[in-house]
C-alpha cells in the first residue's frame, strides 16, 4: 500500500507544530472556563463546599463523616487556595476565587488527555480527543463549579496515565537513537511493536507506578464512587494477563508488570485511603438508611448518554437526534478502529462500562445513579470518539478507495455535527441560567428587611447559599428549620409535629418573619 501508517504520519509532525496544537487546546479549554465564571451564583452544593473549607482541618473532617457522603480530598484543597487568596469581601470575587481550581483542574486534563490519546491511538487520537474534552460542555459545567468533579476528573486521568505507561512502556533506550531535536528512529523496537513516543516524554517505570499508584489513591479520596475506577483497572488488568498467557495478538507484550508488582500496587493504594476506610463503611451506611437519589431508569441512561456527548442541548428532536446519531457513527468507528489493537480498546471499555454498571447494580438496592458522579468515565469515551474521528483525515489525500472516500465523509460530518451540538450548547449554558439565583434572593430581602424581623429556613442548611449573599442592613435574626444549621448532626432534619412548638417560641417578640424556601423534598 502507498499509504502510511498512521503512526509514521504522526511521527511526521514536528514537536514545536505540536506542542503548539496541544498549547492552543489548553488555552482554549481555559479561556471557556473562565468565562463568565462568576456569572451565575453559588448554588447550594457550592455553598456547602466553601463552608467546609473554612471550618478548622479537625473539624472539617469531623463535619465530612458526619454528615456529608464524599470523602475530604477536595474540601482539603480549597481551603488551602482560599487561604491562598486571602480575604475576599465581595460575594462576587469570592464566588469567582473558589471556582478558579476547578476550571484549572478541568484545564489540566485536557493537557493528560492528549498524552493518553497518544499512547491509544497516536497523535491525531490524541488533539481530538483533547478538542472534544476542552469544547465539552459538560466538563465546562463542572469546570465553573465549586465542587469535586473536575478534581476526580483529573486525578483518574493521571492514574489512567501512570497505567497505560506500564502495560505499554516506551521502548527502552537502549532500543531508540534519537536526534538533537527529539525524533526517533526506531530499531528493535518497531519488532517488539512499540508505538511511537517522544524521546523527551518517556516515563520511567518508577515514575509511571508512582502515578497510578498516588493518584488512583487521590481518586479515592476525591470521591466514593471512585473505588468503581480502581476495580475497573483491577478487571482489565486480570482480564489482559489471562489472555496475554495466550500469546493472542494484540494482549501480549514483551515488557509487563509482573503479577506480584500489580499486587503489591493494589497494596499501596489500600494502605494510602485506609485511613478512609471507616469513614467510608460509615457513609456508605448512611445513603444506604436514606438517600434523595431517585432510581435509574431508561430515560436515565438516556440522559447520561446526551449529557457526555452535549450536555445543555437545547430540548429539539433534531438536535438530539443528530447529536446521537453523530455520537454513534463516530463511537462504532473508534470501537472499529482500536479493534486492530484489542488490549487497548478492552482497557477503554473497561473504564467506560465498569462505572456505570457498578452505580446502576448498587442501585438495585439503593439508587446512587448520577451522571456527574460518572464524570471521569468521559475519558475512554471521548478516546474512542477521537480515534473514529481520526480516520475521518486521510494519509494522503490522493490515495483511497471510493468506500474509504465516503466513510471518511461520513466520519467528517460526525464530526463537525458534534462541534456545532457542543457549540450549541455552551451558547444556551453562557446565555440561560441554571443555578439557584441566591444572589438575588438575598437582595430581594436585604432590600425590604426591617428591624425585628425574623428568616427561616425550611431546610437548615440552605441559609449556607443565602448567607454567602446576604448583606443585611440591619441586625435581623437567622433560624433554620426544623433546628439550627446541623444541630441535629445531620444533613438534613425532617420537620415533624414536635418541632411545632420550637416554631411557635421563634416566632415570640416578631411582628413579621421570611421564609426561605428551597429544596423543600
Amino acid at each position: 500500500s502507498r499509504t502510511k501508517p498512521i503512526q509514521q504520519l504522526d511521527a511526521d509532525q514536528g514537536p514545536a507544530f505540536t506542542r503548539s496544537l496541544v498549547l492552543a487546546l489548553v488555552l482554549l479549554a481555559l479561556l471557556l472556563r473562565i468565562w463568565r465564571l462568576a456569572g451565575q451564583s453559588l448554588w447550594l452544593d457550592e455553598a456547602f463546599s466553601v463552608w467546609m473549607s473554612e471550618q478548622p482541618p479537625s473539624e472539617l473532617l469531623s463535619w465530612t463523616v458526619q454528615i456529608d457522603q464524599h470523602p475530604p480530598l477536595y474540601y482539603l484543597v480549597l481551603q488551602a487556595w482560599t487561604l491562598l487568596g486571602g480575604r475576599i469581601l465581595s460575594p462576587a470575587a469570592r464566588a469567582f476565587w473558589v471556582r478558579v481550581p476547578s476550571a484549572l483542574f478541568g484545564t489540566l486534563t485536557v493537557a493528560i488527555l492528549y498524552q493518553l490519546g497518544c499512547r491509544f491511538a497516536g497523535r491525531r487520537t490524541g488533539m481530538l480527543a483533547a478538542l472534544i474534552l476542552a469544547l465539552s460542555p459538560f466538563h465546562v459545567w463542572f469546570g465553573q463549579e465549586a465542587r469535586m468533579y473536575t478534581l476526580l476528573t483529573l486525578n483518574a486521568s493521571l492514574a489512567t496515565l501512570g497505567l497505560v505507561r506500564l502495560i505499554w512502556p516506551p521502548p527502552h533506550p537502549s532500543l531508540v537513537k534519537c536526534t538533537g531535536e527529539g525524533e526517533q528512529t526506531r530499531t528493535r523496537a518497531r519488532a517488539l511493536s512499540f508505538p511511537p513516543v517522544n524521546c523527551a516524554g518517556g516515563i520511567e517505570e518508577g515514575t509511571a507506578w508512582a502515578l497510578y499508584i498516588l493518584f488512583t489513591a487521590a481518586t479515592l479520596w476525591t470521591h466514593n464512587t471512585a473505588i468503581l475506577f480502581w476495580l475497573a483497572t483491577n478487571l482489565f488488568f486480570v482480564g489482559w494477563i489471562l489472555v496475554s498467557q495466550k500469546q493472542e495478538t494484540g494482549f501480549k507484550n514483551p515488557v509487563s508488570p509482573s503479577l506480584r508488582n500489580w499486587l503489591l500496587a493494589q497494596l499501596a493504594i489500600l494502605l494510602l485511603w485506609s485511613p478512609w476506610l471507616m469513614p467510608f463503611v460509615r457513609q456508605a451506611a448512611g445513603v444506604d438508611r436514606e438517600f434523595w437519589i431517585p432510581g435509574p431508569t431508561w430515560a436515565t441512561l438516556g440522559d447520561t448518554l446526551t449529557t457526555f456527548l452535549s450536555a445543555f442541548l437545547p430540548q429539539q428532536v433534531a438536535w438530539q437526534s443528530l447529536t446521537w446519531l453523530a455520537g454513534g457513527i463516530l463511537f462504532l468507528a473508534g470501537v472499529y478502529a482500536l479493534g486492530k489493537k484489542p488490549a487497548r480498546l478492552a482497557l477503554g471499555l473497561a473504564l467506560l462500562v465498569t462505572p456505570i454498571a457498578g452505580e446502576l447494580l448498587v442501585s438495585l438496592r439503593r439508587p446512587i445513579y448520577y451522571t456527574r458522579t460518572l464524570i471521569w468515565a468521559t475519558l475512554p469515551f471521548y478516546l474512542l470518539l477521537a480515534a473514529g474521528a481520526a480516520h475521518a483525515l486521510p494519509v494522503r489525500p490522493d490515495v483511497g478507495t471510493r468506500r474509504r472516500t465516503i466513510a471518511r465523509i461520513a466520519l467528517l460530518m460526525a464530526l463537525a455535527v458534534l462541534a456545532a451540538a457542543n457549540a450549541r450548547s455552551l451558547q444556551n449554558y453562557y446565555t440561560n441560567g441554571h443555578k439557584e439565583a441566591w444572589d438575588q434572593a438575598a437582595a430581594y430581602v436585604s432590600q425590604r428587611v426591617q428591624p425585628g424581623d425574623l428568616i427561616l429556613f425550611n431546610a437548615s442548611w440552605v441559609q449556607l447559599p443565602f448567607d454567602f449573599y446576604f448583606v443585611p442592613p440591619v441586625p435581623v435574626a437567622e433560624h433554620g428549620l426544623p433546628v439550627d444549621l446541623f444541630d441535629r448532626g445531620i444533613l438534613e432534619p425532617k420537620m415533624t409535629e414536635e418541632d411545632l412548638s420550637h416554631l411557635h417560641a421563634l416566632l415570640q417578640g416578631h411582628t413579621r418573619a421570611w421564609l426561605v424556601s428551597s429544596h423543600n423534598w
